[in-house]
């Protein structure tokens, strides 16, 4: 059995010419290209896709060869996943696959029987080898085609695989191609583009997903486990936002980056300041634009539109005018500021800062993994670092912050407001990622309490912002500030309505909360 491990990069077509010009090619110290010919089989009702088994032929000239692969890990378009490779004589051979379970379950006869090609890839594969002590580093740029019935789709992606060379190896080559090449890890390998292809499910915005967790980890394996599944979601929703108008991808990916920015929060008393630093500023312009997208958008969505649609029904149109001009005007706003964020989302800058966070984790655990082995016979040492100890501890801190937050309310006071949203988002996350850890109680009745005030604080930080931007977009323009004053009053009862259910909701979750 090999053990592949690679870092998959899809390349944008427009990129491939200058990616073949790239300097850094020329210190390879061999290349080759050839033509791939691949078919990959699976049931009718892909039973080997649900048990997370990819089995393909590849074409070698006049031969054939087999290969099987298990899921593996993978996060944010670094993979390591078992494979087992074997020449194909006209049947498929599953005796060299050493994984018991698996090479049983593949020999049984009704499987083998229902065996069919579920879809082809042809792509030219060229090739360029790079001296990497005490091995060599791979690099591949395969150009072609997914084919699935009569549904086709492109292939251009960039990989760097391992050959007994250390994985940083593979950073060391990929981060000076993303200076100047849009190189971003791909989350869907080819296979899965395939199946999706062949079942022809769209694409649809990624949330966040349950991350599992073993208690036995270290805190800051366990901070690896989440960070890596934060960029995984964020790259998941990368391409809806670039191709689709759904604003649910931008959003997501603003979700992604705030769980990991919450996770960084969390294990902040274990993380070294320098590596905090490099991942927080890797991503800073992206918030920030992505931040600024979002806010337009319910500006826009939520806020105005709502108001002129209401104008509209009753027929006022003495008032359309003003409002109409309103909203054209935040949504240039919008649309410059949506340009803005699909340029960097499009730019060398993205792919750099996802391999930059990609890499400093890598780091990160090497150099916990060494700490490890210098202290495994110290005994206080190893204590004070299990997981669900230093679980309980940050989330006794965290709930301790909402409840302060809590007691110190002024709900005349937006600023207040806005501090115990934050608190009590913050409180959230911490417990999407630590809660399952520790041997706390009552925590999932503060979970259900949570959401919808998150939900009611999120709109009322939405509604004491909106004056704020409506008057900068209304300028000293009377006509438009009287349309300002119009999506005032009409929001104002819903306004006073979310106000006045919120002292009876946070006293439940004093509550809830004190009995931690």
């Amino acid at each position: 059995m090999a053990k592949e491990v690679e870092l998959k990069l899809t390349l944008a077509e427009k990129e491939q010419r200058r990616f073949l010009r790239h300097p850094l090619l020329k210190q390879a110290v061999h290349r080759q290209t050839e033509t791939l010919d691949n078919i990959y089989y699976d049931t009718p009702d892909l039973a080997l896709r649900r048990y997370g088994i990819a089995l393909r032929l590849r074409r070698h000239g006049k031969h054939w060869l087999q290969t099987v692969k298990l899921a593996g890990t993978a996060a944010a378009g670094l993979a390591s996943r078992p494979e087992w490779e074997v020449p194909y004589a006209g049947r498929f051979d599953f005796s060299v696959v050493t994984e018991k379970k698996v090479r049983t379950w593949l020999q049984h006869p009704r499987l083998l029987a229902q065996l069919a090609p579920i879809f082809e890839t042809r792509f030219q594969r060229q090739t360029w080898r790079f001296t990497a002590a005490p091995g060599a580093v791979l690099l591949t740029l395969d150009r072609g085609w997914i084919t699935a019935g009569d549904e086709r789709t492109e292939i251009s992606e960039v990989e760097l695989e391992l050959d007994h060379a250390p994985l940083n190896a593979l950073f060391d080559l990929a981060l000076p191609l993303t200076e100047s090449l849009a190189l971003t890890p791909a989350v869907r390998s080819k296979a899965e583009r395939g199946y999706q292809l062949h079942s022809g499910i769209p694409w649809q915005p990624v949330k966040a997903t349950k991350i599992s967790i073993l208690p036995s980890l270290s805190p800051l394996a366990a901070f690896r486990t989440i960070a890596l599944a934060c960029l995984e979601h964020l790259q998941q929703n990368h391409y809806g936002a670039l191709h689709t108008e759904d604003p649910e991808y931008i959003h997501q990916m603003r979700v992604a980056m705030r769980r990991l920015r919450a996770a960084l929060r969390i294990f902040s008393p274990l993380l070294p300041t320098r590596f905090t630093s490099t991942l927080k500023d890797a991503f800073t312009p992206l918030m920030a634009l992505l931040g600024q997208v979002r806010d337009l958008d319910v500006l826009y969505a939520e806020i105005a539109a709502p108001v002129l649609a209401a104008m509209a029904h009753k027929q006022r149109s003495k008032d359309k005018p003003p409002l109409a001009s309103l909203l054209s005007a935040i949504d240039q706003q919008r649309q410059h500021t949506r340009q803005q964020a699909m340029a960097l989302l499009d730019s060398p800058a993205y792919g750099h800062a996802l391999l930059t966070a990609l890499q400093a984790l890598h780091q990160q655990e090497t150099s916990a993994t060494k700490n490890a082995t210098t202290n495994a016979t110290t005994k206080a040492t190893t204590s004070a670092t299990k997981l669900p100890r230093f679980a309980a501890k940050r989330l006794r801190s965290t709930i301790k912050n909402v409840s302060r937050r809590i007691r110190a309310i002024d709900y005349e006071n937006p600023t207040s407001l806005h501090e115990l949203r934050i608190a009590i988002k913050r409180l959230r996350y911490a417990l999407d990622f630590l809660s399952s850890l520790t041997t706390l109680k009552n925590l999932q009745p503060i979970v259900s309490q949570l959401i919808p005030l998150q939900e009611t604080l999120g709109q009322l930080n939405d509604l004491s912002q909106a004056g704020k931007w409506l008057m900068a977009y209304a300028g000293e323009d009377t006509s438009l500030r009287q349309a300002v004053t119009l999506i005032g009053h009409w929001h104002g009862k819903h306004h006073a309505q979310l106000l006045a259910g919120l002292p009876l909701a946070l006293q439940h979750l004093e509550k809830t909360i004190g009995n931690i």
